[in-house]
């Protein structure tokens, strides 16, 4: 028999076992099957810096939102998209939670900022977040205007904002 040939039917028997291996996989991950449009609870907005992927889609995951969020991840979160160093970025950010919304019919923007973030002192100054106090402060302020901005843009959408520090823990601002 010609290889080719036998390697390019799929028998019965092959077809029933990727059957179950595919039911296999979604009984573990069921939002493999989920559609790209649908109901979805969240948009997370969190900033690109490594040291902060873990916790944060730890902490998403501690709340059950484990495949229920789509994300928008760029430099300093709710920094990059209000301030104004970064103003070119904003319509980026509003465009896609708009189209996130259309598509995923999400009841809430969750943006998590954090503690050391670089984004904030080339935004700000190094001068700015100088001190655990001022940094927060910083953050309260560009997470005050991203709830205000969102409500403004979309008065439905839940908002929750906080600031992460670098052990995974959170404080709602």
């Amino acid at each position: 028999m010609d290889l080719h040939a036998h390697c390019g039917r799929i028998g019965r028997r092959s077809l029933l076992i990727g059957a179950g291996a595919m039911a296999g996989l979604t009984a573990f991950r069921p939002t493999l099957l989920r559609a790209a449009g649908g109901n979805y609870e969240a948009m997370l907005l969190s900033c690109m810096d490594p040291r902060m992927q873990e916790p944060v889609r730890d902490y998403l995951a501690k709340r059950g939102l484990t495949g229920k969020y789509s994300q928008f991840t760029f430099a300093g979160a709710a920094i990059g998209v209000v301030a104004p160093k970064f103003s070119d970025w904003h319509k980026t950010f509003w465009d896609n939670l708009a189209a996130s919304i259309q598509l995923h019919n999400l009841k809430s923007v969750i943006a998590i900022d954090h503690r050391d973030c670089g984004a904030a002192k080339i935004a700000y100054g190094d001068k700015k977040v100088a001190t655990p106090d001022l940094e927060t402060e910083i953050h309260r302020a560009a997470l005050a205007e991203f709830r205000k901005e969102s409500t403004k843009r979309h008065p439905k959408l839940a908002v929750e904002t906080m600031l992460m520090a670098l052990d995974g823990s959170v404080v709602t601002l």
